[in-house]
């Protein structure tokens, strides 16, 4: 049941500026990651290393959540979460070690994926699911997504200043480490803005978080393919597709992040888009047909002779492969009961952070090596077999709202 109108702008608002800071932070730290460590000495591998560790990090953060999160009120498990990233941008401004970065790139918030992939995403998700009624729940999504997506696009275009102020002469390894204490102060601006929350009012005893229940089948069923999805999307997240264009074709930071914005622009304006046509082609097909094309456009990069080519079917992509994003996220919160929802949002997330950490190692050794286009063609191929696998298996199952 929906609350009023007074309670959904006192617990929307909040989420969508935290998540839009957030993602400002992620869009940059994304791209100066592989940077970063490069400047200290670091190789390929040894970047892939970093960020399969960060994803696994995050996966055991977001398991931790899910454990407690029927037990725990999502404001705190959301103000701790803004300490951590606090905590993660200091600690990263200062190490140049690399087993002390790969501790803090597994104990704490460092993204290298941009995006939605944060033990933050599955609380706000249960959070946001509250607020409306099914029929907006989408909608609702989509704003969200999109508000993370545009921030996390300003996010990526801020990476070049670094080397903006490196022609003022200040050095770029000390821009970056600047740019990582800009992170640790976005996490506290997060923190004061969780602060806003409202207590939720008392709920029945039947609505009360729990564990998984009746939804049980359907939401491991869903987390598997979720986990193969995942797997797939880590071969390319964003550092690691930013490593690639400094490799292959010698881009420069600047141009790194101008690049990266215009992707997040683009993937920002698919979240509408996406709502609008879920409510016509349900939310399944609007997953799948939107999914599919961007994964080809992913394999024909991977062999594109220049750079404006591989650019322009990479922003194609863009354009594409994130439409599923608040598709998915209001799939999983229509098929499972009220009480469930924080749970299942753990579980479906949990096994996509687990899987997303085993494949950048593997994507880091390819870049290393002479086989560059790997990545991109086992991303491309596995995301496509998702795609058929979840086709057949969930169109008949549909939410309340489009059967």
């Amino acid at each position: 049941m929906a609350l009023n109108a007074a309670w959904e702008t006192a617990l929307v608002s909040p989420l969508l500026w935290a998540r839009a800071l957030r993602d400002f932070g992620d869009g940059f730290a994304a791209v100066l990651l592989p940077a970063y460590l490069l400047a200290i000495g670091l190789s390929p591998w040894q970047v892939g290393v970093l960020s399969s560790v960060a994803l696994f990090g995050s996966s055991l953060l977001t398991v931790a959540v899910g454990m407690i999160g029927a037990r725990v009120e999502h404001r705190r498990l959301l103000l701790a979460a803004a300490g951590l990233m606090a905590v993660t941008g200091i600690l990263f401004s200062v190490a140049e070690t690399y087993a002390v970065l790969l501790l803090v790139a597994f104990a704490g918030t460092i993204n290298p994926s941009s995006g939605s992939v944060s033990v933050f995403v599955p609380i706000e998700h249960a959070v946001l699911s509250h607020a409306v009624t099914p029929k907006r729940r989408t909608a609702l999504f989509a704003r969200y997504s999109l508000v993370g997506a545009l921030a996390g696009a300003v996010g990526a275009l801020s990476a070049a200043t670094p080397d903006l102020l490196g022609r003022g002469g200040i050095d770029s390894l000390t821009a970056i480490k600047g740019m990582f204490v800009l992170y640790a102060l976005l996490g506290v601006v997060g923190y004061l803005i969780y602060r806003r929350i409202p207590q939720r009012p008392a709920q029945k005893r039947d609505q009360q978080p729990s564990a998984l229940g009746p939804s049980r089948k359907i939401v491991f069923r869903l987390a598997a393919l979720f986990s193969l999805d995942s797997f797939a999307g880590g071969f390319v997240v964003q550092s690691l597709l930013a490593l690639w264009l400094f490799q292959k074709f010698g881009m420069s930071l600047a141009a790194a992040s101008l690049f990266f914005f215009l992707s997040g622009i683009l993937s920002a304006f698919s979240f509408p888009v996406a709502a609008w046509l879920s409510e016509r082609i349900g939310l399944i097909n609007t997953m799948v047909f939107t999914h599919i094309p961007s994964s080809l456009c992913l394999i024909l990069a991977a062999f594109a002779p220049t750079l404006w080519l591989a650019m322009a079917l990479l922003l194609v992509r863009a354009a594409l492969s994130q439409m599923d994003v608040p598709a998915r996220s209001s799939y999983v919160m229509a098929v499972v009961t009220e009480g469930e929802r924080a749970a299942a949002a753990s579980v479906t997330s949990v096994p996509r952070s687990l899987a997303a950490s085993l494949s950048p190692a593997l994507a880091g050794a390819m870049f290393g090596g002479a086989f560059l286009a790997g990545p991109f063609i086992l991303c491309g191929v596995l995301k496509i077999t998702y795609d058929l696998l979840l086709l057949m298996q969930f169109r008949h199952i549909k939410p309340p709202e489009e059967a």
